[in-house]
């Protein structure tokens, strides 16, 4: 097998670390939301589940094209070790929603810009699964904003975690920024400003900003 060329490696690293992240989101929500606050939210859980692990497969498989493979898809059985501590240290509604609202919205600023730099080898295969990540997105959101005007020490604790995941995601997304060959090879647009699109749309949970990035 020939070696990967320095863009090619970064892309396949790129794509294992979201394929990591929405293995354990997938394992997560059937894990703690199968003790959802109501029966609605376990549900829905369940079903977002399903759609993370697809998700996860579907960029493995893309990860075992790109690196040279041939013949049957190896079997999942379990991530990589790129999956981000908030998303693994998932344990109950309050951290899954943060990780589940962060984690995502982190990987759709990637995917966005990569599909609006256009590249043909990248954007027919991450067009359904943006639209369809935009679900769970709009889901984990909508529960975010419920916890942060809760009740009792709910929002202290859903900020605490919610900040934890975004400082983690952020510090994911510069190193995302930092790797040029991506940008040189048209992955990603020139000068992509990824860290700035999460604090943007964090932000936008609550009336003031509360997100401090170190």
């Amino acid at each position: 097998m020939e070696p990967m060329q320095p863009s090619v490696h970064s892309l396949v690293e790129l794509l294992e670390t979201i394929a990591d992240n929405k293995y354990v989101l997938g394992d997560r929500l059937v894990e703690v939301g199968v003790s959802g606050p109501n029966l609605e939210a376990t549900l829905a859980a369940i079903a977002m589940a399903q759609g993370e692990l697809g998700h996860a497969r579907l960029l493995y498989n893309w990860c075992f094209d790109l690196r040279g493979g041939k013949g049957k898809k190896p079997e999942i059985y379990g991530q990589s070790g790129k999956a981000m501590a908030s998303a693994v240290n998932v344990h109950n509604w309050i951290t899954l929603i943060a990780a589940l609202y962060t984690v995502n919205t982190a990987i759709d600023a990637v995917l966005q810009s990569a599909l609006q730099a256009n590249h043909p080898a990248v954007v027919s295969k991450i067009q359904k699964l943006v639209r369809e990540q935009q679900d769970h997105i709009v889901y984990a959101k909508n529960w975010a904003q419920q916890l942060i005007h809760d009740q009792g020490a709910v929002p202290h604790r859903f900020r605490q975690a919610l900040n934890a995941a975004a400082n983690e995601a952020a510090a994911w997304l510069k190193d995302v920024e930092d790797k040029k060959e991506l940008q040189e090879e048209g992955y990603l647009p020139k000068g992509v400003q990824l860290v700035e699109h999460l604090q943007r749309e964090l932000k936008a949970v609550a009336a003031e900003p509360f997100v401090q990035l170190k």
